[in-house]
């Protein structure tokens, strides 16, 4: 079993920062890979990023060059840095974790993710 907890959401103007964090306890918490979804009213929950227990990352090509995922040496804290926010990023962002294998050409699905946290609030203002 494995607990999420997010923070670091908030409102930022168009162009702004946030940085998110999510903290993972429990058996294997450590291990196992995670990833940044978000999900906006009315819409499909989509990946933003993902970083395997190896340290092999993922992006979506909307937030590439502007979204940094990284973890702690223990590898139960992963982090979410975005830059250059812009409005359509909008969204409940929601942590997961779950074991995730990334290789080159895999996109992360939901289904690689067995965890989840309750989800933080972000708005990007124009």
């Amino acid at each position: 079993q494995v607990q999420l907890q997010e923070s670091g959401g908030g409102s930022v103007q168009s162009g702004g920062s946030l940085r998110l964090s999510c903290k993972a306890s429990g058996y294997s918490a450590g291990g196992s890979g995670k990833g940044w979804f978000r999900q906006a009213p009315g819409k499909a929950r989509e990946e933003v990023a993902a970083i395997d227990s190896r340290g092999r990352t993922h992006y979506a090509d909307s937030v590439k060059g502007r979204f940094t995922i990284s973890q702690d040496n223990a590898k139960t804290t992963v982090y979410l840095q975005m830059n250059n926010m812009k409005p359509q990023d909008t969204a409940t962002y929601y942590c997961g974790a779950g074991p995730l294998r990334l290789w080159d050409g895999y996109i992360p699905l939901e289904s690689d993710f067995g965890y989840w946290g309750q989800g933080t609030q972000v708005t990007v203002s124009s």
